[in-house]
């Protein structure tokens, strides 16, 4: 029914730059689901890790991930999203794809580059805010440093759910926890955080604290360090609407304009 969504979160370690192999191990992860859910959402760069040689790891539209997601979406009438790196007009993003089961293909290129890694050397940014129309949701797709610029995600655009999938390092675990929270309360909205586990070939250990959060900040999902897990939770349109009747803080918000 229009009026809940269901969630399922993916927690996962990842093969550093290893695209078949990803694919292989979250088939497994996915087929293993058997509660009814409405959207999967995987980590940030799923297919490889955080890595910086796009130019050796980039896909193009049509390439193996988003035919996989595609029949997999299909296959598990539930929408898959998530981001991987692609490669268009000669730029390479980190994009975030989200899939339908009846085969649409929507996506969001990463707004803010993560200077500290050269990232903003490899990759193209976007100004391109999107909103995800599904089931009667408003989805508002965003990508890990996005997380620390709360101009860039503000519900000026009316969206119900804020996803961020990550590879958010543990030693700034902190900032991630805070963020998503706040995310939630000055929003107004369901807030979905995707990080892996595990450590890359960087030598950049990541603790996972994935979670959904509601209108008001409270956790949904318990807040799972350091191990691989699928969490699946339900949201509530009728819940959040009677929240923001309630308060009306987002009523009472600044308004402003993206440059």
């Amino acid at each position: 029914m229009e009026n809940e969504l269901n969630i399922t979160i993916l927690q996962s370690d990842l093969v550093w730059e290893n695209a078949p192999k990803n694919r292989e191990n979250f088939e497994t992860k996915i087929n293993s689901i058997t509660v009814p859910t409405d959207v999967i959402v995987l980590p940030e760069m799923f297919t490889t890790g955080f890595a910086m040689q796009p130019e050796h790891l980039a896909e193009t539209m049509n390439g193996p991930t988003v035919k996989w997601m595609l029949k997999l979406a299909k296959t598990k009438n539930s929408a898959i999203c998530g981001s991987i790196i692609i490669k268009e007009n000669e730029h390479y993003y980190n994009r975030f794809l989200f899939i339908t089961p009846f085969g649409e293909v929507q996506f969001y290129n990463k707004r803010h580059l993560f200077s500290l890694a050269g990232e903003h050397k490899r990759y193209q940014s976007d100004n391109k805010q999107v909103i995800i129309e599904y089931k009667g949701w408003r989805i508002c797709p965003l990508i890990c440093y996005d997380l620390r610029f709360p101009v860039w995600s503000r519900n000026t655009l009316n969206y119900d759910v804020l996803i961020y999938v990550a590879n958010w390092p543990k030693p700034r675990i902190t900032a991630w926890n805070t963020l998503l929270k706040a995310r939630a309360i000055e929003n107004m909205s369901y807030v979905i955080g995707v990080n892996r586990v595990g450590t890359d070939a960087n030598g950049h250990e990541y603790s996972g604290n994935s979670i959904v959060l509601d209108e008001l900040g409270n956790e949904m999902t318990p807040l799972t360090e350091k191990i691989e897990a699928i969490l699946t939770t339900t949201l509530s349109k009728e819940k959040l609407l009677a929240s923001r009747n309630k308060f009306n803080f987002l009523g009472d918000q600044d308004g402003f304009e993206i440059k």
